[in-house]
């Protein structure tokens, strides 16, 4: 076995130990396995968010995309993070405080229970499209896993597929979220570690910071243009798009699980400075690598820009830091897909059939369910990690994010109010992508929540008028 092998296994054995260990502190009962029973110190939660957030998207979907589109891709992160911030500034703290007076242990309970009463369709509702994307979602996680394998041992996309799938079991059934938020911990520091060092490689090897952009425009002038071409709509609700792609973090159940963990509401600026101090400058240089490897990649018909982080790390570190850099690669897989399953597990257990959620085992049998469903549709589904997580992305923040944003102002929304506003959010940014072909103008999640909110607002205007009547 050579060096490289060695390290990315030492690394790899380092996570799934540290899962497994997570059971000394675990207790015995389905809140401790779904939510840590609200006990996690804000630091380990704001870093275990970082990493979850950052997962195979950055190291493997958007270094693709900076590979192909260039210096025009930094508005997908400025746009993130700033939309991003935003929902950690104004609405998390509501949510951890909220989420804990009436008991919710899921993202759909949230939004389904308040002080005084339980809607059942709001909560089934959010349940069904919990599991539905997030599975989807981390079947994408489990491709990228399988991308990096397959760069490693030259495996089939398949073989890496599985490895994530049973690892990421092996310590979700061992801790619950307490495991996956001690794994993502670690993980975040290799990821940090790795990619920081890799730019740092590529400037070394490229001739330094200032003479990356002369060297892009000698490559193709289009690299270097600060939006992309022929945007139909304009570079402002291009930008807009990818804001409210940062806004959608509040739609995301395994993002929010985390929030809902967090030991005190009073807490969450820790939580928000730590998770900013680790995700702002990780986000940075995962742009910078895309544009290093864009210099030292050529751009063939047959290659897979996907592919371009760890191509870039054979091509230019010793076997011990390749090996690093693809546990890195394989940690952002697994540190999303691990919270993933877990959120569609207690979504299945806990939100559509509860009676499978009434004992910690019967609620590991749902993870199992889920995570054989993920896996199912990584091996096969469709292969794009960047396309896979962007769809899923918008269709959760479009569904689900109105209906959180309203839940954490104290809106008490209808159940047919809530489930029209799941219904078109998801329908815009399905009806965006594919029937109108504009994601490449604006991304589809902005019409997505406009859509959301119209229905919310309609509805109100609509009652309005028949009180007056």
């Amino acid at each position: 076995m050579n060096t490289t092998a060695i390290t990315f296994l030492a690394f790899l054995s380092m996570f799934i130990v540290i899962g497994v260990l997570s059971v000394v502190k675990s207790r015995n009962t389905t809140e401790d396995y779904l939510i840590a029973s609200r006990n996690v110190h804000p630091l380990l939660a704001s870093l275990s968010a970082a990493a979850t957030n950052t997962s195979g998207y950055m190291f493997i979907g958007l270094i693709g995309f900076t590979y192909e589109f260039g210096l025009s891709s930094i508005w997908v992160t400025i746009g993130w993070i700033t939309g991003d911030y935003l929902m950690w500034l104004y609405l998390y703290k509501k949510i951890r405080k909220q989420s804990e007076a009436v008991q919710a242990q899921t993202v759909p309970a949230f939004l389904g229970t308040g002080s005084d009463y339980t809607n059942i369709p709001i909560i089934k509702t959010a349940g069904i499209v919990t599991i539905v994307l997030l599975a989807v979602y981390s079947s994408a996680q489990l491709n990228a896993g399988g991308k990096a394998l397959h760069v490693l041992f030259g495996w089939d996309y398949s073989t890496g597929a599985i490895i994530g799938a049973v690892i990421v079991f092996m310590y979700c059934v061992a801790g619950g979220i307490r495991a996956s938020i001690w794994t993502d911990v670690t993980q975040a520091m290799v990821m940090l570690v790795s990619m920081s060092l890799l730019l740092g490689i590529a400037m070394y090897h490229t001739g330094g910071f200032f003479s990356l952009f002369s060297k892009l425009e000698k490559i193709d002038p289009a690299l270097m243009t600060l939006f992309p071409e022929n945007l139909a709509f304009g570079p402002t609700l291009y930008v807009l798009g990818w804001f409210a792609a940062g806004i959608g973090v509040i739609g995301q159940p395994h993002m929010q699980i985390r929030t809902m963990a967090i030991s005190s509401s009073d807490q969450m600026k820790k939580a928000r400075r730590a998770y900013f101090s680790w995700y702002v400058p990780f986000s940075a240089a995962s742009v910078l690598v895309g544009l290093y490897s864009r210099i030292m990649i050529p751009d063939t018909a047959a290659f897979d820009p996907e592919l371009a982080l760890p191509m870039l790390s054979l091509e230019l570190m010793p076997a011990i830091f390749v090996g690093l850099i693809l546990a890195g690669l394989f940690a952002a897989t697994m540190s999303t897909a691990d919270s993933q399953i877990l959120s569609c597990g207690a979504a299945l257990t806990q939100d559509i059939a509860p009676k499978l959620g009434d004992s910690r085992f019967k609620t590991k049998l749902g993870t199992l369910f889920i995570t054989a469903f993920a896996l199912g549709f990584a091996l096969y589904g469709p292969k794009s990690v960047f396309a896979l997580v962007t769809i899923s992305w918008s269709a959760l923040g479009a569904g689900l994010g109105p209906l959180m944003i309203l839940r954490a102002l104290k809106k008490q929304v209808s159940s047919a109010t809530a489930i029209l506003m799941i219904m078109s959010g998801i329908a815009t940014v399905l009806i965006w992508r594919y029937r109108f072909e504009y994601t490449s103008y604006i991304y589809e999640i902005l019409p997505g929540i406009i859509a959301g909110f119209c229905v919310y607002y309609a509805s109100i205007t609509i009652k309005q008028i028949r009180q007056a009547a």
